[in-house]
């Protein structure tokens, strides 16, 4: 299953079909979009291209937007989720890449529970980051390598492939983070001990519309919240451990 959480991308989710079917994702997968209680088309955009369609009532934020995914896979026994962004930021030729990973094992015949697509590994496309992600990818991707995560491309990916595990774990009341959930929960999975890798992955800036950490208060709040919420995964990760 494919997951797409989207808020008012009625713009851009045409684009995004369009890369679907160039690399023919229909043949491998279904597609969800969770729309987030938009105010434009982007539940008629969605259903009009064979997706289907869950309509939130109230706008709950992306994290819940994901959950709601996440339940819906786990309630109809799907195998594998991949999550994309809906403001074409995630280019659909990764999708294949990522789902053989999810079904290949490693050399000591483990599979990988979560598969992360990353924009700043050898084989990535070109990607230009403006001045305050490239912070948060330094700032946070220190904090996760001295929490023992160990190192982390691409902390704040939303590109992610999910086992049938770890997208049930998550699906499960209190076990995602509703608001940011970025290095922190893969951070609170590999102290559970789910098997993580990381993928070069092709990705483009927004082609329409505004991010959500847009402007110069935003991206800041983010920072500080990504950081405690990256304190709380470890502490949660000592707690598991006792």
């Amino acid at each position: 299953m494919i997951v797409i959480p989207a808020y008012n991308e009625a713009k851009n989710l045409p684009l995004v079909f369009e890369g679907m079917r160039e690399n023919q994702i229909d043949s491998i997968a279904d597609i969800l979009i969770i729309d987030d209680a938009s105010t434009d088309s982007t539940s008629e955009i969605a259903k009009q291209n064979g997706a289907v369609c869950i309509s939130h009532i109230c706008n709950l934020g992306y994290g819940n937007a994901l959950q709601t995914g996440y339940k819906y896979a786990n309630e109809n026994g799907y195998r594998f989720l991949i999550q994309i962004d809906a403001d074409t930021q995630h280019d659909p030729c990764n999708i294949p890449i990522i789902y053989n990973a999810l079904k290949t094992p490693s050399d000591n015949g483990v599979l990988p529970d979560i598969v992360l697509g990353s924009r700043n590994m050898k084989g990535s496309g070109e990607y230009h980051s403006g001045f305050m992600k490239k912070i948060a990818f330094a700032w946070l991707g220190t904090l996760f390598s001295l929490f023992g995560g160990g190192k982390l491309a691409d902390p704040t990916t939303g590109l992610q492939g999910l086992s049938k595990a770890a997208f049930s774990h998550y699906a499960r009341f209190d076990n995602f983070d509703a608001k940011y959930p970025d290095a922190n929960m893969i951070l609170e999975m590999k102290l559970l001990g789910f098997n993580i890798l990381q993928v070069p992955a092709i990705m483009h800036t927004r082609k329409s519309g505004t991010s959500m950490h847009a402007g110069i208060w935003k991206p800041a709040k983010y920072m500080i919240r990504s950081t405690i919420a990256l304190i709380v995964a470890k502490m949660r990760g000592w707690a598991n451990k006792k």
